[in-house]
């Protein structure tokens, strides 16, 4: 092979490893600023930049500019503290140079969560073990459909790069020279073993762990059987927990805000599809070991069959 080919196979892996990993990274990211829809936002307000801010720097800051109107912008903070580690002094800023000096007591710091770090770095991770997987798989893959060396002369060589042209591009028909009879081809069996099935296990795992992280609904368990509803229940557990972290703090900086400006701003966490009607239907077992769907309230962590539910709902 020569140098130019084994350049341009350099940079074409490189490639699919970025690509790869900025479709995971952008995935996570949209998911993860799009969690939250925020209530009686000012219109000056971008609720979607706002959510970038938090998510990139962890912190944002809000405030009323006395020409423009509320804010909220990146920002640093100028110290000093007080006891709680709020920045009494904070210098709000944007890409188009805008900044201004602010304090304590006309502005509110909103945080990310309550170690008042960004989302970017989990994120990052997460998209990098993702992305390696997903690439390895495709290596495995790729390793099937060429599972052997082929020993030839150096005159033949040529001719079977062309050969596997043809091959690696799905032609029906290969057409061989009539030399090749003359010099039976050796092939050499690398014995690749077929392990993208539990790679792509081992990535819903880590996708899965991910959405939790995010306070997605998921079912992070890789089991055979029928899953019962306390082991549904257990997993959301997690996924719950996870939000409240990164609402709390929102919903702390909301209570202040309408405290400072006598405005009336909420934030709450989107109802994600399982939440819609407050619970999902599962298979479960009857006492007569017989298998019947069944209802699982994710907030109440009830379950019934079917027909009881709807006895319920028709009173």
């Amino acid at each position: 092979m020569g140098r130019r080919s084994k350049d341009r196979n350099f940079w074409d892996s490189a490639m699919m490893n970025n690509a790869t990993y900025i479709q995971y990274y952008n995935r996570l990211t949209e998911l993860a600023i799009s969690m939250f829809e925020w209530v009686n936002l000012p219109e000056e307000i971008d609720p979607r930049f706002l959510e970038l801010v938090l998510f990139a720097k962890g912190k944002a800051v809000f405030f009323k500019d006395p020409d423009i109107g509320y804010m909220a912008l990146m920002v640093t903070d100028q110290g000093p503290m007080n006891v709680y580690r709020v920045p009494l002094r904070r210098r709000a800023y944007a890409s188009n140079g805008y900044n201004a000096e602010l304090s304590i007591n006309d502005s509110v710091m909103i945080y990310n969560n309550y170690l008042r770090t960004p989302s970017k770095l989990d994120v990052e991770m997460f998209s990098r073990r993702l992305y390696n997987i997903d690439r390895t798989i495709d290596i495995n893959v790729n390793g099937q459909k060429t599972p052997i060396l082929i020993e030839c002369e150096e005159t033949q060589k040529l001719t079977l790069q062309n050969l596997f042209m043809q091959y690696d591009g799905n032609q029906p028909v290969i057409y061989g020279d009539t030399a090749l009879q003359n010099n039976p081809l050796k092939a050499i069996q690398t014995g690749v073993p077929y392990v993208a099935d539990k790679l792509t296990m081992l990535k819903t795992q880590y996708w899965n762990e991910a959405l939790t992280y995010l306070g997605i609904s998921n079912l992070n368990l890789q089991k055979k059987e029928r899953l019962v509803s306390d082991e549904v229940a257990r997993n959301m557990g997690g996924v719950i927990a996870s939000r409240y972290s990164r609402l709390n703090a929102r919903k702390d900086a909301c209570k202040q805000i309408n405290k400072m400006f006598n405005l009336n701003i909420d934030v709450e966490y989107r109802d994600d599809f399982r939440e819609q009607d407050d619970e999902f239907m599962l298979t479960g077992k009857t006492s007569d070991d017989k298998a019947v769907p069944m209802y699982v309230d994710i907030r109440s962590n009830n379950s019934a069959d079917p027909s009881q539910m709807r006895k319920v709902a028709k009173q």
